[in-house]
């Protein structure tokens, strides 16, 4: 499938990008914090691939090609344009609206996804790439072109600091999760 869309192949460029959309775009939302430019942003990882294919020599090697260029055009992105931190304009409560389960998880899960938004740029990459798209510590080091060695001390010293800026929530977290999820 590769060297089929090396060769302009549309059908074949469309079965890559419909396989690796999804992990691509998931960890440029964790990346830019749920910005509202990260669909842009996955997508340009796929263009680069689009106009420079032989960049990839073997087809294993393309998942962690896409996550690298996307994390680093994410980067790229955060640190030159100045945005709006969504997280941070207050919502308007509809008196009409009733609490439920799902918005009991949604607030916990957000009040995560911003102590996770708040940490270093490389110790949350090396999370997401791990935790949330599955990869092992050996193909995250490779992502972040790094040794196994620091992406398990970024993984640690995150799991460190999300435990210290989440320590006086984590009880209620947890009860809330648990209890809406089981």
């Amino acid at each position: 499938m590769l060297l089929a869309s090396a060769r302009r192949d549309a059908a074949a460029f469309a079965e890559l990008v419909s396989r690796y959309y999804k992990p691509v775009y998931r960890m440029v939302w964790r990346m830019m914090n749920g910005n509202a430019e990260t669909e842009d942003v996955a997508q340009e990882a796929f263009v680069k691939l689009w106009q420079n294919p032989a960049q990839i020599r073997e087809a294993k090697a393309l998942k962690g090609w896409l996550m690298r260029v996307a994390s680093n055009l994410a980067i790229d992105r955060l640190r030159s344009a100045p945005h709006t931190d969504i997280n941070a304009i207050e919502e308007v409560a509809d008196p009409n609206q009733r609490t439920d389960a799902d918005l009991d998880v949604r607030a916990a899960t957000g009040r995560i996804d911003h102590a996770i938004a708040r940490l270093p740029e490389r110790q949350k990459l090396a999370l997401t790439l791990v935790y949330f798209e599955g990869m092992s510590n050996i193909s995250a080091a490779s992502v972040m072109e790094i040794s196994v060695d620091a992406i398990e001390s970024l993984l640690t010293r995150g799991r460190r600091t999300l435990r210290e800026s989440l320590a006086e929530d984590w009880r209620g977290l947890l009860d809330e999760l648990s209890s809406k999820v089981g």
